[in-house]
């Protein structure tokens, strides 16, 4: 009986934390990161501030939360996009990289904004970030990509002398613990490779990019396209 009684009160549990994360996400849809407040939440539920706040001890903690779990979902859809395209593929692989980016971002805009955008008043990140699994798996996605393309891409590279202390050291880290071999030029292109799908999207979820093209789509894909041939790849459904 105890057991049953336990095993309630965690899915009740499970299922207010998860209330409160929609009610949360609703608000940042509706007034912006800004807009998210425990007790704005707690009032809509009908819980008084004691009871939310026994789910999410600050607004930190519950955005912090928010972050990881937008990150998470942003990263597990452009991840199985990549690898529904066969590894030899290496043009095909950062296009639907970049297209599920796309998808994703305009269909969660909001999100978008919590983790790209300004950051959020009075928001103090934990220790490492507020979603470092997400943020990592971010980073090698990226640079495996780069490091696919770079024994194509590395002749037509400017030669900029790039060294790993120009990047952070967590960075570096990382990349030289999961691909050794990998030098910092191929580093530095993946930023690169970030900064170019990242722009265009940017200016699109921020409304800047739609007085300009009645077709952003095309446009985006047309970088996209610049992008892998500037990197000696050619792809194979362009």
């Amino acid at each position: 009986m105890q057991e049953q009684t336990l095993g309630r009160r965690a899915r009740l549990r499970a299922q207010t934390t998860a209330e409160i994360k929609a009610v949360a996400l609703k608000h940042l849809s509706e007034g912006g990161p800004d807009a998210v407040s425990l007790r704005a939440i707690g009032r809509e539920m009908g819980m008084s501030g004691s009871a939310i706040y026994s789910y999410f001890e600050t607004r930190d903690a519950l955005i912090t939360t928010l972050i990881s779990d937008i990150y998470t979902s942003l990263l597990d859809q452009v991840e199985a996009a990549r690898d529904a395209v066969a590894a030899g593929d290496v043009a095909g692989r950062i296009m639907a990289w970049g297209h599920a980016v796309r998808a994703w971002s305009l269909a969660n805009p909001e999100g978008f904004r919590l983790i790209y955008g300004d950051p959020v008043a009075g928001y103090q990140a934990p220790a490492g970030g507020p979603a470092p699994e997400a943020a990592k798996r971010a980073c090698l996605g990226l640079t495996e990509l780069a490091a696919a393309a770079w024994p194509h891409a590395r002749a037509t590279q400017p030669d900029t002398g790039h060294q790993w202390a120009d990047f952070s050291p967590a960075l570096a880290a990382t990349v030289r613990e999961h691909l050794p071999d990998l030098p910092p030029a191929a580093v530095a292109l993946a930023l690169r490779l970030w900064g170019r799908m990242h722009g265009l999207i940017s200016l699109e979820v921020y409304g800047h990019l739609g007085p300009q093209t009645g077709d952003p789509a095309k446009l985006y894909h047309a970088e996209l396209l610049d992008l892998v041939r500037s990197l000696n790849l050619t792809p194979e459904n362009s």
